[in-house]
């Protein structure tokens, strides 16, 4: 079987929302992350459609997301500040920084299911390898995963 010259790069599969082992199939059932109908944009594949990785590597896995999208948060607002600051600036005397807050907090609504997809593609990224040779090995299966116990809290 051949092997695809194509892959894309890591920060490509980041922002598509792929697969970190074979970086072609989706991580999320849905592409829209505004299909907000019946929580559609956070449903995730049980596995890879493509290559079969597990997506669900432990229970509770992707409470550490909280910490990325925190970050991701901080990062936009950061750089949202200093492009306010040297477009527009700030002064003690006025209330521009009251107009940046609430536009960033906007903003920020309006972004929270891109960073939440984004942070989860993230996370899985950090503890499942890309293998470019995906095809002729198997993924290898969580053994912290009692399914007898999926989804009991």
């Amino acid at each position: 079987m051949a092997l695809s010259t194509n892959t894309p790069s890591y920060l490509v599969s980041l922002l598509q929302n792929k697969c970190p082992r074979c970086r072609q199939g989706d991580l999320f059932v849905s592409k829209a992350a505004y299909n907000l109908k019946n929580g559609e944009n956070v449903k995730m594949n049980d596995r890879c459609p493509v290559c079969n990785q597990q997506t669900e590597i432990e229970v509770g896995f992707y409470y550490g997301t909280s910490y990325v999208s925190y970050a991701l948060t901080v990062a936009f607002s950061g750089l949202s500040f200093a492009l306010w600051f040297f477009t527009i600036g700030f002064n003690l005397e006025d209330n521009r920084i009251f107009w940046w807050l609430g536009l960033n907090a906007f903003v920020l609504l309006l972004m929270q299911p891109l960073f939440m997809r984004i942070s989860r593609s993230m996370w899985i990224s950090w503890f499942v390898d890309y293998d470019s040779e995906w095809q002729q090995h198997q993924p290898k299966d969580s053994e912290r995963i009692v399914q007898e116990h999926m989804n009991n809290w």
